[in-house]
């Protein structure tokens, strides 16, 4: 818990340690040089239609996975991230059944957000359709309650995830009785998930509008009242993480793995250093997570230019088909009205075509950075997609939520792939260099170098981005200078 400089895990506990007790071990065991864990939704139920992001119950674990106590085992000696899933729960959560059944009767009616609720004099097509929503079609679904009468609900998601009024006495209390929830079992920092969403303004495409800054404020606050960090969870364009970076505890790098992937197929690394020069020091950098690899974090907005073009968020997902044989474009769904999907559903190591050389370079740019560096399970272990699960569910976002049998974890984990990224944990965590300040400065169009300067220990990483991507980590200290150029040489860091 005291360390200023940990690599975080990020990993839903069902698919990769069997439950809460199992994730325990491997921390304790060979994950041990991870300093924190973002445990994806174990909540009522962990396998709901949308991967526990959809819960009946937020505030209980799953007795499948385990216990309040196995959550506060693993924060005995981590940082522990859990979800506030603020813009929805599930339609079969009491508090939405007890409403459908007796509406202004309820002590939840008001908390549950309706088409009435955000246009009471009703809506022309226009202001509908103006809505931002991540997925094909409208935002609504039709429920009859009790008495017979027909209520349209807002679901931004999926039609099981009802939205809530947020700003309704009802939802508040919901949310703070979350909150302490969490507080109480042990976690530290709540991510805000889907926040972006949360709040609907009329005349607005209503996704991380100045309202909706002011409720980030607002459940800031009562999340820290608790003792809580807050990290946000927005996929937008990149000054939206510059707005709210001074709000919050933490906010993602999303657009880092859009830039890498960039320099990658261009041969260049002036967006990456554009980006460096302006990026949120309180940071989580990431490459890819269980939502899949954000793009649109670094493309324009239909007002301000993007770090990358239209055209060159473009050229990404067509390379990243080339190197999936087309199957990232099955799985990558396109939101309504929008002309690119805003992800790439595929695991980052197909995106890369497999390629160990380039996906160790990305994986180096994440670790030297400044920030907090967070690791997907299935990137740790050098997972590909999984086409069996994609094509069983139908869910584009589950070729990159492969369930690990412990003999698979075994096997995988043994890989030169997974070691080096290992090995690179093991240089962030304990390298003194990182401790210290951090510079960079291009050589060439394609070549970079990123540095870490503390008293005497000095670690290095040079890239070359193209046309054969290279890597060299130099790290210099007690032990004299040490050169580390190939994905074997990684693994013994």
């Amino acid at each position: 818990m005291t360390d200023t400089r940990p690599v975080h895990l990020l990993t839903y506990a069902e698919r990769l340690g069997g439950d809460l007790a199992g994730v325990a071990r491997l921390l304790d065991g060979p994950l041990s040089d991870f300093g924190g864990v973002h445990l994806l939704p174990f909540f009522v139920p962990f396998d709901g239609d949308d991967a526990g992001f959809d819960p009946v119950d937020h505030a209980s674990v799953d007795p499948r996975l385990g216990t309040w106590d196995d959550v506060r085992t693993i924060a005995a000696d981590r940082e522990v991230t859990a979800d506030l899933i603020v813009n929805h729960v599930s339609s079969g959560s009491a508090e939405f059944a007890d409403w459908l059944e007796r509406q202004e009767l309820s002590p939840h009616d008001g908390m549950f957000l309706t088409f009435d609720t955000v246009f009471p004099d009703g809506a022309s097509e226009a202001a509908i359709t103006a809505f931002y929503r991540p997925r094909p079609g409208l935002p609504f679904t039709a429920y009859r309650a009790a008495d017979g009468r027909r209520r349209l609900v807002w679901t931004t998601f999926m039609p099981s995830q009802v939205d809530l009024d947020v700003r309704h006495p009802a939802a508040v209390a919901y949310l703070e009785r979350l909150l302490r929830t969490l507080a109480d079992g042990g976690v530290t920092t709540v991510r805000l998930d889907a926040v972006g969403y949360a709040i609907k303004t009329p005349g607005s495409d209503s996704f991380m509008t100045d309202e909706t800054l002011a409720f980030v404020r607002d459940i800031t606050a009562l999340a820290r009242r608790h003792g809580l960090r807050v990290l946000v969870e927005v996929h937008a364009h990149y000054s939206q993480q510059l707005a709210i970076a001074p709000l919050v505890d933490l906010v993602y790098d999303f657009a880092l793995p859009a830039l890498l992937l960039h320099s990658l197929g261009t041969g260049t690394v002036d967006r990456l250093t554009e980006w460096f020069a302006i990026r949120p020091v309180n940071a989580i950098t990431v490459l890819d997570t269980h939502d899949g690899i954000g793009i649109i974090d670094a493309g324009p907005s239909a007002e301000s230019p993007g770090l990358i073009s239209h055209d060159e968020m473009a050229a990404i997902f067509e390379r990243a088909s080339v190197a999936t044989v087309g199957h990232s474009d099955i799985a990558s769904v396109i939101p309504a009205w929008m002309t690119l999907p805003h992800q790439i559903n595929a695991t980052f190591f197909s995106a890369l075509g497999a390629d160990p050389t380039a996906y160790l370079l990305c994986r180096a740019v994440q670790m030297f950075v400044p920030g907090v560096p967070q690791i997907y399970y299935v990137g740790l272990l050098g997972g590909e997609d999984d086409t069996a699960l994609f094509e069983q569910t139908g869910q584009g976002r589950d070729v990159n939520r492969h369930t690990y049998s412990p003999d698979e974890f075994e096997r995988a984990l043994g890989e030169p792939v997974a070691q080096a990224i290992l090995g690179l944990v093991r240089l962030r965590s304990r390298h003194p260099a990182f401790d210290g300040e951090f510079d960079y400065e291009t050589a060439s169009d394609g070549a970079l170098s990123m540095r870490w300067i503390h008293d005497a220990s000095t670690a290095r990483l040079d890239i070359v981005t193209g046309p054969t991507p290279s890597f060299v980590v130099t790290l210099t200290g007690d032990e004299g200078e040490r050169r580390f150029d190939s994905v074997e040489a990684l693994a013994l860091l």
